[in-house]
């Protein structure tokens, strides 16, 4: 299926990838489609542009993972030059970044491209602490292996 962008103002998600729930955002709608879908499931915000090299590698891998996870969560893309607000808000620093919002906060993100090993144990985590949806547990990330400052 080719990518389809939401309407203005509405927060239909459009389905890139069977079992896959992948929508385009701007600012108009982002408190709708981020903050308040991630009451019901987690919700990943993949802040990104054209232009960037990494960019264009993460973007079909996160896809490619959001679809075997079948609609465990959200995939939100934004595209950074349309929408610096969003980047800004978030004191995005580099593209790509991947926040995760659970519950209406942001629990966790990561910068640049990563591997398949590195996403899954990224949206597991994720998916963890919003089944749990204490507060501590969303605030508290699993410790990795993969090194410090990747996460």
């Amino acid at each position: 299926m080719s990518p389809a962008k939401v309407s203005p103002g509405g927060t239909a998600p459009t389905t890139h990838a069977p079992h896959a729930t992948i929508i385009d955002v701007t600012e108009d709608d982002f408190e709708d489609a981020v903050v308040r879908a991630s009451h019901a499931k987690p919700v990943l915000v993949d802040i990104g542009a054209d232009w960037c090299g990494p960019c264009r590698v993460l973007g079909p891998l996160l896809h490619r993972v959001a679809a075997s996870y079948d609609g465990g969560f959200l995939l939100a893309n934004v595209d950074a030059d349309e929408n610096m607000r969003i980047a800004g808000r978030h004191k995005v620093r580099g593209f790509p970044t991947v926040i995760a919002y659970s519950h209406g906060v942001e629990i966790d993100r990561f910068h640049s491209a990563q591997t398949e090993g590195f996403l899954r144990r990224f949206i597991d985590d994720v998916l963890r602490r919003h089944a749990e949806h204490g507060h501590a547990a969303l605030l508290t990330p699993t410790p990795t292996t993969d090194g410090p400052g990747l996460r």
